[in-house]
């Protein structure tokens, strides 16, 4: 029907590329059919380009553009109030596996850091039962259950949706789960936007651009879990609540690459705007009715 078509901020992995390869011609069929292709890495393009999308082009990635994640004003002076001076930080969307590597770090640094407030946000908050039985005799309350950190309470499992935005406004750092197992990592901007320190295990293929990115501005720690992870995050953790304008000066070279790319919505509006029908040729020249583009028979690159 000669409708335009463009695919935005594509992303397309080296496996998933391979296994397009299987088939050459659908994937050129599939991709020449898009007028315009715009990847979130070069990397991306490049896969795109060679499966069939000769003008695939990388703007930039659109989760650098992301608003920084909201949270209720009054929720977080109350749970601020509750927080007060404890040292806090937290292990973001995290996965199976990874709760009783936190947990144990949280036993060796509670010695040395008292008040310590360890808030562990599972990725999936149906999971918030099974966390809270990890943490076995250590004090814990769970969010969904209306808990509170109350000053008894050494372990917040916070599993409820949406709330990520409150946690990074109150830890002093923050833990990026899916990073000490095999399963690619998760967003670090979102801690960035809001000038939370970020460290992160070596599972990280899901935004290794974002994160090369960051750490060649000094803007993360990598955490190498070696033989024993649970002692190699408590280290760097330590570290970081230790060494405050460290923490700072990290997180400042942190957001700063999360706001690199804020002007990046309107650049792709920009090349979106012109595939829009315009006045003359989508409706008609008094304000009537769209226009209806004939039905071509053509391959999808001829039609127009």
């Amino acid at each position: 029907r000669g409708i335009p078509m463009a695919l935005v901020n594509a992303r397309m992995s080296a496996r998933a590329a391979r296994r397009w390869a299987r088939a050459p011609g659908f994937a050129r069929r599939v991709l020449s059919a898009f007028t315009l292709v715009l990847a979130q890495t070069e990397a991306d393009a490049a896969r795109l380009r060679a499966l069939g999308a000769p003008g695939a082009a990388c703007p930039g990635n659109l989760k650098f553009a992301a608003p920084p994640l909201p949270a209720d004003a009054a929720e977080l002076a109350r749970l601020a109030a509750l927080v007060g001076d404890r040292p806090a930080w937290v292990a973001a969307s995290t996965h199976p596996g990874e709760e009783a590597l936190v947990l144990a770090a949280h036993r060796r640094l509670a010695p040395a850091h008292p008040g310590l407030l360890t808030i562990i946000v599972p990725r999936h908050p149906e999971r918030g039962a099974e966390v809270a039985a990890l943490a076995g005799a250590i004090p814990a309350a769970r969010r969904s259950l209306g808990g509170d950190p109350e000053p008894e309470t050494q372990v917040l499992v916070a599993d409820t949706l949406g709330e990520l935005g409150l946690w990074y406004r109150l830890a002093r750092l923050a833990f990026m789960g899916g990073s000490l197992v095999p399963h690619g990592g998760q967003n670090p901007l979102e801690p960035a936007r809001l000038s939370c320190p970020v460290l992160t295990g070596p599972h990280t293929w899901n935004f290794a651009e974002i994160l090369d990115r960051m750490a060649a501005a000094g803007g993360l720690v990598r955490v190498d879990p070696g033989p024993d992870p649970a002692a190699a995050l408590a280290e760097a953790v330590a570290a970081m609540l230790t060494n405050r304008e460290q923490g700072r000066a990290q997180a400042g070279a942190a957001a700063a690459v999360a706001a690199e790319q804020a002007g990046l919505p309107d650049r792709i509006a920009a090349a979106l705007l012109p595939l829009l029908p315009g006045p003359v040729d989508g409706m008609a020249a008094s304000g009537g009715d769209r226009a209806v583009a004939p039905e071509t028979s053509g391959p999808p690159g001829e039609r127009t």
